[in-house]
């Protein structure tokens, strides 16, 4: 495991340091959702006399895969092949011997690497018996790495469709029923091959409600979801998809196995870490600091730079001695925002930045440089959309070290710039690679 996620013996002072602070309550979250520290409890027995087959994907998959072989009896059969986003596989443990093929692939847009290891893993599943264990490792990212468009859309389509559902705003419910039903793996696809075997899939949630349908776009899990609601999706948010794709989509052609289907009989499914466990340990963290932590949810949802402007919204109150918080205290909370992309002037600079960066944005610009509150928002798997870096922190004197750069705030915001922004004022949080996912972290201290 990276030092940086390891307990501190030397903890920092909320008052004297605010940002190092804020960066251990991400540590213990981050540390809570670990796939060492909670795997072994909801692993199954090997079969008596069958074979154990392990498949999965996501931004965990390697560290989860690594999990299971250090757990895992040496003298039973183990073999199987996961995938997970470029970068994410964490260094094998001494000792610790290599059972389960680990492959990387592109993250968020799909690449023809998580295509190939689509196509293996269906056809891993060939000739499985009902004597037979499939363990399903499934975590956050795994709809982008595991994908296998339906027959009749090619795989660029299927590239630009993913490109345009995350410009669009949609969320991620939204997202994942339309990836489900244009895709021959996901969406209780997967399950569906490894029938009669059994299947246990011990899942990493990265979406609101823990809906284990819409983690990974749920490859392992039956789909309530329909047709007609991804081509609703599709419309609402004005995605064009192949002609003759939306006729299936119309007739209900590509309907996914739904509740209640015979091949999921028998199948056990497993959270192993939650959002909300996570923003619990960092809760416990502060008051160990002896500040007083409030968690609001770990559903919220919504526009980042808008989730941003509520938080600021709270925190003010707080500091004004307003509201049912008292200070000092943290208000932290979890989920998945979303960011629409605005479209640029041709000519203009292009913006970089992910959710958690937005939403500081938001944050910064609403709190106009209130003395003594400090915010930090990072996304847990260590990468904020495409970028290098985690989030970014938000200081009293955000706005006024911006100026002296001679940057004004509103302008990064129109074109999505977070990194931009908080990159001269050294406020990125770059952590690298975390090798777990429970989605959105956002903490705000008010002293």
């Amino acid at each position: 495991m990276d030092s940086m996620f390891e307990p501190s013996t030397n903890d920092p002072s909320p008052s004297e340091q605010p940002r190092q602070f804020l960066m251990h309550l991400y540590q213990a979250a981050v540390r809570r959702a670990l796939p060492l520290h909670n795997t072994a409890a909801y692993l199954p027995k090997p079969p008596l006399n069958g074979r154990t087959l392990v498949l999965g994907a996501g931004k965990a998959g390697a560290a989860m895969a690594q999990a299971v072989e250090a757990l895992w009896p040496q003298d039973a059969p183990l073999s199987g092949l996961v995938v997970t986003r470029y970068g994410h596989t964490p260094p094998r443990p001494l000792g610790v011997a290599e059972r389960i093929e680990v492959i990387e692939a592109s993250h968020p847009v799909p690449d023809e690497a998580g295509l190939a290891a689509a196509k293996r893993m269906l056809a891993l599943t060939k000739g499985l018996t009902k004597d037979d264990l499939v363990l399903c490792l499934i975590s956050g990212g795994g709809s982008a790495l595991l994908t296998l468009p339906v027959d009749g859309l090619a795989f660029s389509e299927k590239q630009r469709i993913n490109q345009e559902l995350l410009n669009s705003g949609a969320n991620i419910i939204e997202m994942n029923c339309v990836r489900k039903h244009l895709s021959q793996i996901k969406g209780g696809w997967l399950a569906a091959a490894c029938a009669p075997a059994k299947v246990v899939t011990l899942t990493i949630s990265d979406v609101p409600g823990d809906e284990v349908s819409v983690i990974a776009s749920g490859p392992t899990v039956p789909d309530a979801s329909t047709c007609a609601e991804a081509l609703a999706i599709l419309k609402r948010y004005g995605i064009a998809v192949p002609a003759a794709i939306e006729a299936q989509l119309q007739s209900g052609a590509l309907e996914t196995p739904k509740p209640g289907d015979a091949r999921f009989a028998g199948h056990e499914v497993h959270l192993i870490a939650t959002p909300q466990q996570s923003l619990e340990a960092a809760a416990a963290a502060a008051r160990a600091a002896g500040i007083e932590p409030y968690i609001l949810s770990d559903e919220i949802e919504g526009e980042s730079r808008e989730v941003g402007k509520v938080h600021a919204a709270l925190a003010r109150a707080v500091a004004q001695g307003q509201g049912a918080f008292k200070k000092p205290c943290v208000i932290l909370s979890g989920g998945e925002t979303t960011v629409t992309v605005r479209k640029r002037p041709e000519g203009s600079p292009k913006g970089r930045g992910g959710r958690a960066g937005e939403f500081c944005m938001g944050l910064a610009l609403a709190l106009q440089g209130i003395p003594n509150v400090h915010g930090l928002a990072a996304d847990t798997d260590g990468i904020d959309g495409v970028e290098s870096n985690a989030g970014a922190y938000v200081a009293p004197d955000t706005l006024a070290r911006a100026a002296v750069h001679g940057m004004k705030l509103d302008q990064y915001l129109d074109r999505n710039d977070a990194v931009g922004f908080f990159e001269p004022l050294n406020d990125l949080v770059t952590t690298g690679p975390t090798h777990t996912n429970v989605n959105d972290f956002r903490a705000i201290l008010v002293l």
